[in-house]
């Protein structure tokens, strides 16, 4: 069941942000967009690789009004533990956005993206500054996401939004956007055959 268009379920978490325990709730973000993301586990082989290009590109998130979350359902400590291990003995290191503990499982569950085997499926939603999904997309677990495509994704949802308009397959910012109407896509699709 999908959660896009519907409010994203409210959370409370400990979270670590740099070296600083802290506890981070959803609502504190309302007004900006934020790109809440699972992964399965802390010192594992994909997640670190996802983890490390949110946050060499968190400039490009918070340009966009967007605040990124990660959430495993690790303990707190364990996210320490994995930040104070340097990139190149297979850690962290500096991250810059917070990394959420959801001991419980209790957010990976409301999110639809908890395995019976107790882990998170790979799972990114986008949320409006209002509370809503306005994306969301799941996968395995062998298979790291895209930044870029994160972002270009973002861009397109707030164009959209901004414009009224629609962004059509492989939009990239700075590209035309189109009208709801039976014109505008006769014109697009006589421009790309």
């Amino acid at each position: 069941m999908s959660l896009v268009t519907k409010n994203a379920p409210a959370f409370t978490a400990d979270a670590v942000l740099g070296q600083q325990f802290k506890q981070i709730s959803l609502e504190q973000y309302k007004g900006r967009w934020v790109v809440l993301f699972f992964y399965p586990l802390d010192f594992t082989f994909v997640c670190p690789t996802e983890i490390t290009a949110f946050s060499d590109h968190l400039d490009q998130f918070e340009k966009l009004n967007a605040t990124v979350l990660g959430v495993s359902v690790d303990s707190k400590f364990s996210h320490l533990a994995w930040i104070n291990t340097s990139r190149v003995q297979g850690g962290l290191g500096e991250i810059r956005f917070p990394l959420l503990s959801d001991l419980k499982k209790e957010i990976s569950q409301s999110y639809g993206v908890l395995l019976d085997a107790g882990v998170a499926l790979r799972g990114l939603f986008i949320i409006d500054p209002e509370g809503k999904v306005a994306y969301e997309v799941v996968h395995d677990l062998n298979v790291g996401r895209s930044v870029d495509e994160t972002i270009r994704v973002l861009e397109a949802i707030q164009t959209a939004r901004e414009t009224g308009e629609t962004c059509p397959a492989n939009w990239k910012p700075g590209q035309k956007t189109l009208k709801a109407s039976s014109e505008d896509i006769k014109k697009w699709m006589s421009q790309k055959h």
